[in-house]
């Protein structure tokens, strides 16, 4: 059955735009990532155009990270007051990234800028991935205790704050400043941010892996939220359609994926996320390098 989509301008399976909510949802509540950097450039393989898949993209990041996250809420595995920091600091960050998303598109490079930023970001986030969850694979096989948590240079900052659920007694700094970088991803890639927030409330802040899930997707749910309504005032890129069906799927798949995902240990789920993390990156970049079958395209409106 196919729709068309009047922003995007094009007509898509609805069988398959379901499918693809469904897997992404699933991944959200499996590894308390909101799923954009995965939705985002599936919409650009399937015809969409990257300004209303990065719009309409976060939509279903807001439904699916709600769902898990109210799954998590329920097994009391969020650290809400962690979470309010990461949000308060991400709004910042989210109206930062408008303004530059609005400038490129105004220039006529957002496309070429969004798709490089996902080769970089998720290549870089998912090597280092990969590498840690391998050590502590390797060391978990070997019997080795697991590593204490080591008090660094983020333990000694000021403005300390006690966050109960996660044990931890911190500078609210290192929280803001990821809030931020990932409040500004989401305007610019349409992503929740998680695949960056989650191994940083790990490595950096030093959170115990059974509230990150949780925590993580508190701070999704309405820093994107907040993201896609700006996109659809300023650049009324947002495809409601898409949205609906994507969103649908995505509901589904995010409740079976917090169950799974509860019964899987901490050093698998994040080697398959940093796999999952480093296709994606492979695929773009391909994308960006090799000679597309039709070099020449007509887009309507007059773009550049």
């Amino acid at each position: 059955m196919q729709l068309y989509l009047p922003i995007a301008e094009v007509s898509v399976n609805a069988f398959l735009l379901l499918g693809l909510g469904g897997i992404v949802g699933f991944l959200s509540g499996m590894f308390g990532v909101g799923g954009g950097f995965l939705i985002t450039p599936l919409l650009f393989f399937i015809g969409i155009s990257p300004t209303v898949a990065v719009a309409t993209g976060a939509n279903q990041v807001v439904a699916s990270s709600l769902s898990g996250f109210l799954t998590h809420l329920r097994r009391r595995t969020v650290d809400l007051r962690m979470g309010t920091v990461l949000l308060v600091a991400g709004l910042g960050g989210s109206l930062a990234g408008i303004g530059v998303f609005n400038a490129l598109r105004r220039a006529g490079q957002v496309d070429l800028f969004v798709q490089l930023s996902y080769v970089l970001f998720l290549g870089l986030i998912g090597a280092l991935m990969f590498q840690e969850s391998l050590r502590a694979m390797t060391r978990a096989r070997a019997g080795a205790p697991p590593r204490r948590r080591i008090h660094h240079w983020v333990h000694r900052l000021p403005l300390k704050m006690k966050f109960r659920t996660s044990g931890l007694y911190i500078s609210v700094i290192p929280p803001a400043g990821v809030g931020i970088l990932v409040g500004f991803l989401a305007a610019i890639m349409g992503v929740g941010g998680g695949f960056i927030m989650v191994p940083a409330m790990i490595y950096l802040l030093g959170m115990p892996t059974k509230v990150v899930v949780g925590t993580s997707l508190y701070q999704i749910i309405f820093v994107t939220a907040f993201a896609t309504i700006m996109h659809a005032v300023t650049n009324h890129s947002v495809d409601m359609l898409l949205a609906v069906v994507l969103i649908v799927g995505g509901v589904v798949g995010a409740q079976v994926g917090a169950i799974v995902g509860l019964r899987m240990k901490a050093e698998q789920l994040r080697i398959l996320l940093a796999l999952l993390v480093l296709a994606v990156a492979g695929k773009i970049a391909l994308d960006l390098v090799l000679e597309p079958a039709e070099p020449f395209s007509l887009v309507a409106g007059g773009a550049r």
